[in-house]
């Protein structure tokens, strides 16, 4: 028998390479508020490998030792510092056309400067998302392993940093695999790589995790905050602007308080931010925050008391030539659009966008649905499939807490209504409220076929029952519509959380003719005039805001793209369909 310690060969016949690297895990317990903290970005170029058959994780690549060219003394696979480089933040299918569809492996390496701060002895790497599973590996020691596209994670790499130079290298796949979240198979580009920021984050050796302030008639101003380590001591949170100098008792590196407050509350009409401090020791957050309270009634969504109706659509993060990287200007245009149709609501589909959109809502007063990628048939009787979208959807609201605009945390999209899946969507719904008791859950659901209503078992466990349906479109005519809603007689309230039709921009015809721009125009306007018309209709999104990239539609007007969008891919050209919603939405009530 062969030692396997001794052979240079074993990786070849070894399958058990992956133990190695399932953990520790990088999850939500780990991640650090970002707020307006001082970073380095490691923005820029990497050096970048790509990696089909895991050869970097079977080989170790990460333990190899940097040796000019001419030194070797035996020939290697992989060279981390020769070869291509790739920008970070991107996605390597962006980056040359016979990398569009990889799946699988890609090697970042970068070295960073260390300069030990004894003030700030703590340095932590924070990712904001990299698709879709990522390890990461400082100077050939592996630190940890996160799991989830589209949230952020941090790892602390001070136990492993020298003085001087470091290498840090992060390995990220993108494989569609039947545990993940979603799974194998959905309805959008499947992107990969570090997509969104990376940086270094210097802190003090007990630092603030994160800091939450809301407002609720019944409790005033509520301040939640979260510490490094269990330590028992005093935090601090003040608005100046409302005379509030908040002392929070910490036991145990948690505590809570609240004080009574008047403040000018936030909506989409007056979206008034607050300057928030948030103290404890030597750390300090500083936030600008809208405080404002969301609930149910009856039927009805409230809004600082007042009733709202949500005149939404939906919306896809994907590039023609970014793909899914989001800059501040295409955010900024997404809510230009939608404010010009008349929206007062998105629908962020199917997974968290990048962070800096509900910052920009706040500022702008776009209310949003923010939600994880539960989506189909996601593996519902896997108990590490539920820990993984827990995690994603506690990152979610670690991240974006203190965003006035996010009123809604999805749950789920489209899943068939079985015992596993209620199970599973129940645990995702209970968490959320446990987490942020501050919003509303809610999920965007099928409807009951064999009875043809509003009917899920898992909305007995949401605030809102979110429902997609496609009637004019998929179903020819609406007499399905008028039945499915004179069919149902919900206890809470429901939003159309898609509905629409595909068009190809330009496509010219009979409003009969499918593909036609005025044929989805006309299914658009009687989606509007039909939902709206029901008192317990709180909404529509339709979908959606810009055509998209998708590999499962391929007919003549599709073209590996999905349709649906208002505006076409180019982001400019605005369809029949776009002034069809913004004449239906200047009659719905407000």
């Amino acid at each position: 028998m062969t030692d396997a310690t001794k052979d240079p060969f074993h990786h070849l016949h070894d399958e058990g390479y992956l133990a190695a690297y399932d953990g520790p895990r990088l999850e939500a317990d780990t991640l650090v508020a970002l707020a307006d903290r001082p970073r380095s970005s490691l923005a820029g170029a990497w050096h970048f490998t790509l990696d089909l058959f895991d050869e970097g994780l079977r080989q170790k690549w990460f333990a190899l030792e940097p040796v000019p060219p001419n030194a070797w003394t035996h020939p290697r696979d992989y060279d981390p510092y020769a070869g291509q480089t790739l920008e970070v933040p991107s996605n390597w299918s962006m980056h040359k056309p016979e990398w569009l569809h990889f799946e699988g492996g890609g090697w970042y390496t970068r070295i960073i400067d260390h300069v030990p701060d004894p003030q700030r002895p703590v340095t932590v790497l924070r990712v904001g998302a990299a698709n879709y599973q990522s390890r990461i590996f400082l100077n050939g020691r592996f630190m940890g392993t996160h799991l989830g596209a589209s949230t952020p994670f941090c790892v602390d790499l001070s136990a492993g940093l020298q003085p001087g130079p470091n290498r840090l290298q992060i390995q990220v796949d993108n494989r569609r695999e039947l545990e993940r979240v979603p799974m194998r198979h959905f309805d959008w580009f499947n992107h990969g790589g570090i997509y969104r920021e990376v940086d270094l984050l210097r802190l003090p050796a007990v630092h603030i995790r994160s800091a939450q302030a809301d407002w609720t008639p019944s409790w005033g101003l509520r301040v939640r905050i979260r510490l490094s380590e269990a330590v028992d001591t005093l935090a601090h949170c003040h608005i100046e602007a409302l005379g509030v100098h908040l002392e929070i008792p910490v036991r145990g590196g948690e505590g809570q308080a609240s004080v009574a407050c008047s403040p000018r509350l936030w909506s989409p009409e007056d979206p008034h931010l607050y300057a928030v401090r948030f103290e404890c020791g030597g750390d300090q957050l500083n936030e600008r925050i809208g405080l404002r309270h969301i609930a149910v009634s009856g039927t009805q969504i409230l809004l600082n008391g007042q009733p709202l109706f949500l005149r939404g659509i939906c919306v896809h993060e994907d590039d023609l030539l970014l793909g899914k990287v989001s800059t501040e200007a295409d955010v900024r245009r997404r809510f230009d659009d939608a404010r010009a149709m008349g929206c007062n609501f998105l629908r962020l589909s199917h997974y968290p966008h990048h962070e800096h959109v509900a910052r920009i809502a706040d500022e702008v007063g776009m209310l949003l649905w923010e939600e994880i990628p539960v989506y189909w048939a996601i593996d519902f009787a896997n108990p590490r499939t539920l820990a993984d979208a827990k995690n994603q959807l506690y990152e979610l609201i670690l991240r974006d807490a203190n965003r006035a605009s996010v009123i809604f945390w999805g749950v789920g999209n489209e899943n068939e209504d079985s015992d596993a899946r209620l199970g599973f969507m129940r645990a995702l719904a209970q968490a959320a409220r446990a987490w942020d008791p501050s919003r509303l859950i809610s999920a965007a659901c099928l409807i009951n076929r064999e009875h043809f209503r509003i009917e899920d078992r898992l909305a007995q466990h949401l605030d809102v029952i979110g429902i997609n349906e496609y009637f004019g479109w998929y179903e020819p005519g609406f007499e399905g519509l008028q039945r499915l809603l004179n069919n149902s007689n919900p206890d809470r309230p429901v939003l159309i959380t898609e509905t629409g039709a595909d068009a190809q921009a330009g496509h010219h015809g009979r409003e009969d003719e499918l593909f036609t721009e005025e044929c989805q125009a006309r299914i658009l306007s009687e989606q509007v005039r039909i939902s709206a018309a029901k008192p317990y209709i709180c909404g529509i999104a339709p979908w959606l805001l810009y055509d998209f990239r998708s590999e499962r539609r391929h007919t003549l007007f599709n073209g590996g793209f999905n349709r649906k969008g208002v505006i076409a891919e180019d982001k400019r050209t605005r369809k029949l369909g776009f002034h069809a919603l913004a004449e239906s939405y200047s009659r719905c009530r407000t």
